[in-house]
């Protein structure tokens, strides 16, 4: 079997970024990407129903829904549908993203330091980039708009790949696995930011009484098959009450209730330990929790937030004219549509520059800069952080969230032209990874040299 790399000449560097990955994780991201573009179609569909019924007479009782209030006072936990979807339901995808993170770290292709430096590098040029722009557009606009610059900081992967499934894009796989970890990895640095930034009247009692579920969830997760076997319902039976139990205490710590999904995330073990049958034993408790998880979050929790989250009252041609000059709504578009793609492109750069690294072959900086406007594609937690900033239903609220969908939307558009263009270049590169000349179940591009 041939190398997909041609050899190195004088002067030339075997160093490859944006490279093909083995196989089994070519197949493990290409079927969370076909769930991520039907979570993806809901997501839409439940943004669109939320600014129909927020712009239509039928806005009182959309404002009504979101805002009743259902819960249990005594735990401080009666809060509106929209909060329950914001605190509760993004829990449950915040634990698929420190899941997904962790197996990538773990057992995936940030193991390596290779592999895991472009991702990497890129999601934290494309958080500090747009965050620099926003605060530079709303410097003399006062501290209060100040607190919206993470808003743009987040990259949607349900969005981004719907939007690849919308224009028919092929893109190579090695960069949809790029736009998959830039997103997690972005989705690590959110949480981050909201827990450190955006947390007040910190409770430390909660937060250490938090501690206890927490810790005896990771104890029983790392021993799940010996306590419970190959069977799913100790996950439901034991492990869920804990869970909710730690998000409980979390939330009435005063941090925000979704870093306890990722604490839970990465409490869950990757590979089987040897006395559960080594990684050769099969999947691990990670991989059937994402499998049954992941439906359900990209199927419900996501679209309910977007759908609670999304409308708002634009009032027409004039209303969207002066939600858009608002600093606020100018710095987040700005930031979603040219600091996005800035900062990924001069990250991905400064890894070539420094490593001495170069393109894998088959791909251009072109291929890199649609993707990298693809990562301007923000949404969920977005919408989070904007409510976080200014609170719900304020002014600088609203506008956060049209200028979210104005900077998405044309964010869209532009990787959409870019990625168009190349989708003649895109098809070959496809043929070439489904080609199996020798028959053995592998396409021949997916070398054994990858997982050196």
């Amino acid at each position: 079997m041939t190398s997909p790399h041609p050899p190195a000449g004088p002067g030339e560097t075997r160093a490859w970024i944006f490279r093909r990955s083995s196989y089994p994780e070519y197949q493990r991201v290409a079927s969370i990407l076909r769930k991520e573009t039907v979570g993806g179609a809901l997501l839409l569909l439940a943004t669109v129903l939320a600014l129909i019924l927020a712009n239509t007479p039928a806005a009182d009782g959309y404002y009504a829904l979101r805002d009743f209030e259902i819960g249990y006072e005594p735990w401080h936990l009666n809060l509106s549908l929209g909060a329950w979807a914001a605190d509760g339901l993004l829990a449950v995808f915040f634990f698929l993203a420190g899941l997904e993170l962790k197996r990538e770290f773990v057992a995936g292709d940030l193991r390596t330091f290779s592999r895991a430096v472009v991702p990497v590098t890129a999601a934290v040029g494309g958080v500090i980039v747009p965050a620099l722009i926003f605060v530079a557009i709303n410097a003399t606009s006062g501290a209060e708009t100040l607190r919206g610059w993470a808003i743009p900081t987040a990259t949607d992967i349900a969005f981004a790949v719907a939007v690849l499934a919308v224009i028919g894009s092929r893109l190579p796989s090695a960069l949809r696995i790029f736009l998959l970890t830039l997103a997690v990895v972005d989705d690590l640095l959110a949480i981050g930011i909201i827990a450190f930034f955006y947390s007040a009247d910190i409770q430390p009692l909660p937060l250490l009484l938090a501690v206890v579920p927490l810790g005896v969830f990771a104890f029983l997760a790392h021993r799940y098959s010996v306590f419970f076997g190959s069977t799913p319902w100790g996950a439901a039976v034991i492990l869920l009450p804990l869970g909710l139990a730690t998000w409980a205490l979390v939330h009435g710590s005063g941090i925000h209730a979704t870093v306890a999904g990722v604490l839970l995330g990465f409490a869950v073990p990757v590979v089987r330990s040897r006395r559960g049958g080594g990684p050769g034993a099969g999947p691990g408790l990670a991989e059937n929790l994402e499998h049954r998880i992941r439906p359900v979050s990209a199927g419900f929790a996501v679209p309910v937030f977007a759908f609670f989250s999304a409308g708002v009252t634009i009032g027409g041609v004039a209303g969207l004219g002066a939600a858009l000059a608002d600093p606020v709504a100018l710095g987040i578009v700005a930031a979603l549509v040219l600091g996005k793609p800035i900062g990924i492109m001069l990250a991905t750069w400064v890894v070539t520059k420094t490593t001495r690294a170069s393109l894998d072959p088959d791909l251009a900086w072109v291929d890199v800069l649609g993707v990298a406007m693809l990562g301007g594609v923000g949404f969920t937690v977005s919408l989070l952080i904007a409510e976080l900033a200014f609170g719900q239903g304020s002014p600088h609220d609203d506008h956060a969230k049209v200028a979210i969908l104005t900077g998405s939307l044309l964010a869209a558009l532009l990787a959409t032209v870019v990625l168009r263009v190349r989708n003649r270049h895109y098809r070959i590169i496809d043929e070439k990874e489904r080609l199996d000349a020798d028959d053995d179940g592998i396409p021949d591009v997916f070398t054994p040299e990858q997982d050196s």
